[in-house]
């Protein structure tokens, strides 16, 4: 998207550290990570909220580094992975806003699709 005063669009965004090695002040082991994402997945957290409070509260900062498996695969290997995709979910839940709003307000027609 352009900027409202001047000619840039920008590129700007994080990149992941090159090492693949978790960082040196990170003292969690792998089993540690691990139970910890399961105790999260069973209060009924999503992947992304799992890793943004493992980052927050234990300052992992990525959780790939330190267990060698994303969080999702390590919630299908403990049985734990949600049936819909994350990002579906959220697509869905928006739809459903949409259409609640539009029977609500028939007139709204920027809304509409």
């Amino acid at each position: 998207m352009g900027r409202m005063y001047g000619p840039g669009k920008g590129i700007a965004s994080s990149a992941l550290p090159y090492r693949r090695k978790p960082p040196t002040w990170v003292k969690m082991k792998t089993e540690d990570v691990c139970d910890h994402i399961c105790k999260l997945a069973k209060k009924g957290l999503a992947p992304s909220q799992i890793g943004v409070t493992l980052r927050d509260s234990f300052g992992i900062p990525q959780v790939r580094g330190v267990t060698g498996n994303k969080i999702l695969r390590i919630l299908k290997a403990n049985g734990l992975a949600p049936t819909l995709p994350e990002d579906m979910y959220f697509l869905i839940k928006k739809a459903v806003a949409i259409r609640k709003h539009l029977d609500k307000n028939r007139k709204h027609k920027d809304s509409r699709f």
